[in-house]
């Protein structure tokens, strides 16, 4: 199994589903753990189970940057969970299995090696500054929620700021300095050569 963690805009999700394409593997894509949620039990699962009874979407984007910061951590720890279960019971078939992955740095050394982890990070701005700009139907139901605030301008700056925290620099740096391999964003470099340079890390050659 190869793993590829970092931050938003990085691009984790097309490096593992090229990947997978290149070496007929398996693509354990974004939130691939998303298949277990509705059998969740919520005393259990809070942060993943949030939304289930939520009366007013509106509340979800009405959280302060606290609140929503503690949420997406929970949602981390709660995702590692169901992530190493679904890979244990996981049938390979005996192909490559490449996860875009939400189990954190400190798991990742406990696993896997060096060799089967990379890092993919974005500039933290691009993450906050660019949210909306993806055409995903929940980042523009978000949109269309806040832009239904009593203060539309608020309610966005408050939701920026709540990018802001789970996108900081701090976090940057602690992706950066985990001790395995990084691949930086540069939008001058084609998938192509980004997916040569995974191919290094993972000592992969086809």
């Amino acid at each position: 199994m190869f793993f590829i963690n970092g931050t938003a805009y990085a691009g984790k999700s097309t490096l593992v589903k090229r990947l997978a394409q290149k070496y007929s593997g398996i693509a354990c894509e974004e939130n691939y753990h998303d298949s277990l949620i509705s059998g969740l039990d919520s005393s259990q699962f809070p942060c993943l189970t949030y939304a289930r009874d939520l009366q007013d979407w509106h509340d979800f984007v009405r959280r302060t940057p606290d609140e929503y910061e503690a949420w997406v951590k929970g949602v981390s720890q709660e995702c590692e969970v169901l992530e190493l279960q679904i890979l244990k019971n996981l049938d390979t078939k005996g192909k490559l299995v490449f996860v875009d992955t939400n189990i954190s740095i400190e798991t990742l050394h406990e696993i896997s090696d060096y060799s089967h982890v990379l890092i993919m990070l974005a500039d933290p701005d691009i993450s906050v500054n660019r949210f909306f700009e993806r055409p995903d139907r929940e980042k523009q139901f978000l949109y269309r929620l806040l832009m239904e605030e009593p203060d539309p301008e608020r309610a966005l700056e408050n939701f920026r700021q709540c990018l802001k925290r789970i996108n900081s620099p701090a976090v940057h740096d602690r992706f950066l300095y985990s001790g395995f391999r990084v691949i930086l964003r540069d939008d001058s470099r084609s998938i192509e050569e980004t997916i040569a340079l995974a191919e290094r890390v993972f000592g992969l050659h086809k």
